[in-house]
């Protein structure tokens, strides 16, 4: 009798599927560019590597885009996309930047659960770079959306300033 329900006790934990909470069917997203690893991390410092193509996340605090207050828009720092412009930026007291809403169409959206729990994770539409996440914890005045990105996904592309001397 041992022995069948010693029996019963393998065929079941490895019959078990352990990929059972994965989606059926993983469709492979794709973007207007595409490269190959090897060509992402020839033109990304080690760093952009890491955040943009591993989704890591970069110290808080670390990026000097956290307390830059200057005009402009914030383009993906893989492939120059616009992404959110500069009067959608506000401090949120993260130690990243934030900003209450993304430039339409350029930001795509996905799930994941890589610390335990369901978080928003933002993407660059053109190129997939990973951004950072979404909360709703953001200004109750405007969207209650907070944008929280990591400085080294972006780069700052100053508004140009009209001069008439």
């Amino acid at each position: 009798m041992k022995k069948l329900i010693l029996f019963f006790a393998i065929t079941i934990t490895f019959s078990c599927d352990s990929t059972a909470q994965k989606k059926e069917t993983e469709e492979k997203e794709t973007f207007k560019i595409t490269k190959t690893e090897a060509e992402w991390k020839a033109e990304l410092t080690e760093m952009e590597y890491y955040v943009l193509r591993k989704a890591g996340t970069e110290r808080a605090f670390s990026s000097p885009l956290n307390k830059n207050y200057d005009k402009g828009v914030y383009h993906c720092a893989a492939c120059n996309t616009p992404l959110f412009k500069s009067d959608h930026k506000y401090d949120s007291g993260s130690g990243w930047p934030s900003f209450d809403r993304e430039i339409k169409g350029n930001v795509a959206f996905s799930t994941d659960y890589n610390i335990g729990y369901a978080r928003t994770e933002e993407h660059c539409v053109t190129c997939g770079g990973h951004l950072g996440h979404v909360f709703n914890d953001g200004p109750k005045s405007t969207t209650g959306k907070r944008h929280c990105i990591n400085g080294v996904a972006l780069k700052f592309v100053p508004s140009e300033t009209k001069n008439n001397d």
